[in-house]
């Protein structure tokens, strides 16, 4: 398991005070650690050069950090979809399912209720660790089983089956997404730029000089504070299913509600 999901699965009162609080009062020591090695005069000779760098560098850091922010919360929005659209694709083929014989309905609306089951009993806690469940994928299996033994008799026939396989598909389709996406969004590779721009972004300013101390570990405070903040961001929604802030199966859960609220195919549907 990788560093930021051991982050994100952290309640909000650890990694907040662990990303944000502890960086931004490492940094307000900073001014105070370099003032008291070197001199205000020596500072403040560069101060025109540096400053002028210091823009360089806090524009590319900050299109950098709002990329990430952007790339992970539009991730997160994906996964709700997702979560939504197999919700909706459940749903249409249990629906579908009022066209076949009354075995074939039940035993297709019996497959569905336990794939969702499975779903929110060990789907969604395993990709909370950022991986699947297998019970969940077999689960699945269950109901492309009842849906392919269902003998389509005729062009009636032949087109539900066909649209049957159509919303099945797409529950497959929907379910890999969510898969992929718990995995975590954003390689090392940017978390190493992310995290190594922000140390130089914030270090840079400890070599400023002005005659006012405090005013200048106060500007680092705040340039720490807004600088973690984004990155506590990045982390908490990377992976969009775990975490305080995650997605739920608050989808997939209202539509076994509506099963068991729909006319009863047998006992093993009703929650």
């Amino acid at each position: 398991m990788d560093l930021s999901l051991h982050l994100v699965a952290l309640p909000l009162w650890v990694s907040g005070p662990l990303l944000v609080g502890g960086p931004t009062a490492a940094a307000a020591l900073g001014p105070l650690l370099v003032r008291r090695y070197v001199a205000l005069e020596r500072l403040s000779t560069n101060n025109e050069v540096a400053g002028f760098k210091f823009a360089t560098l806090g524009v590319v850091y900050a299109v950098l950090l709002a990329f990430a922010v952007i790339v992970v919360w539009e991730k997160f929005r994906d996964a709700e979809s997702a979560v939504a659209h197999e919700a909706g694709a459940v749903a249409a083929l249990y629906r579908l399912s009022g066209g076949l014989d009354s075995d074939a309905r039940a035993t297709l609306r019996t497959e569905l209720a336990r794939y969702i089951r499975t779903v929110v009993a060990d789907d969604f806690p395993a990709m909370a660790r950022g991986r699947g469940s297998g019970a969940a994928a077999r689960a699945l299996t269950e109901v492309y089983g009842a849906v392919i033994a269902h003998d389509a008799a005729g062009i009636r026939g032949e087109a539900l089956r066909a649209e049957m396989l159509d919303q099945l598909d797409q529950v497959t389709r929907a379910r890999r997404q969510r898969l992929v996406l718990a995995s975590g969004v954003v390689p090392g590779i940017i978390w190493l730029v992310l995290f190594g721009g922000a140390v130089l972004t914030i270090v840079f300013t400890f070599f400023f000089g002005t005659e006012n101390l405090h005013a200048q570990v106060w500007m680092t405070v705040m340039l720490a504070l807004m600088v973690c903040t984004a990155l506590f961001v990045v982390v908490a929604v990377d992976h969009p299913f775990t975490g305080s802030v995650r997605v739920t199966a608050e989808a997939l859960e209202a539509v076994l509600d509506a099963f068991s609220d729909g006319p009863a195919p047998g006992a093993s549907v009703a929650r």
